[in-house]
């Protein structure tokens, strides 16, 4: 596997390395942001975000492109959720109610109809690769579906946000892996595993 790492970014220049490099360690640090529930989880987040739609271009993953646009678009909502004031308090962490949960439900539905139109439009109109015979392409449906439901979560602090993260990221690791996308499953590796600390970590404030 390491070889084909190194292999793979012999062709590719060194600007473009550090852009992912610098995507690499702004993802962590934003989950580790968000799981200290600090306000630097989105300006972390949007740098990560707003530079994948690049790479994700570069790469002609079109839908992966436009799912981190709205990465980037929640991001600015979640910062304002998060520095908003309701009575002298700011938003603090709770677990979803009925309403929200069924708001959740119809977004990962709502989203998975938008990403199977996405996949569909640059299949026929770039004439790219049949994307929707790949089962792969069904399994990044549903997770892109889990992470648009977690970031409209965590915008909200709600700490189910964490248990979509983790299903989420751990399907994406078998992505990236079958991408042979390498260094960006390592990430999401990474990623599993501070979104359980941080499920914990958030379950213990609202045990007290």
């Amino acid at each position: 596997m390491f070889e084909t790492i190194i292999n793979q970014y012999k062709s590719i220049p060194n600007w473009q390395i550090g852009i992912e490099i610098i995507i690499f360690i702004f993802g962590i640090l934003s989950v580790y942001f968000a799981k200290k529930e600090n306000i630097l989880v989105y300006p972390t987040g949007i740098i990560c975000t707003i530079l994948s739609v690049y790479i994700m271009f570069q790469a002609k993953y079109y839908a992966d492109m436009s799912i981190n646009i709205y990465y980037s678009i929640m991001s600015i909502y979640g910062w304002f959720q998060w520095k908003k004031t309701t009575n002298g308090k700011v938003l603090s962490i709770s677990r979803t109610n009925m309403k929200e949960k069924i708001i959740g439900i119809v977004l990962f539905l709502i989203t998975a109809i938008i990403c199977i139109n996405i996949y569909k439009f640059f299949n026929y109109k770039l004439q790219l690769n049949n994307y929707l015979d790949i089962f792969t392409t069904y399994l990044d449906i549903f997770t892109t579906s889990l992470f648009f439901t977690a970031m409209w979560y965590m915008a909200r602090k709600k700490i189910e946000n964490w248990v979509l993260w983790i299903v989420g990221n751990t399907f994406a690791v078998y992505i990236f892996f079958d991408r042979q996308l390498y260094i960006i499953a390592i990430q999401y590796i990474i990623f599993t595993i501070l979104a359980l600390s941080a499920y914990i970590e958030w379950k213990k404030y609202l045990a007290k």
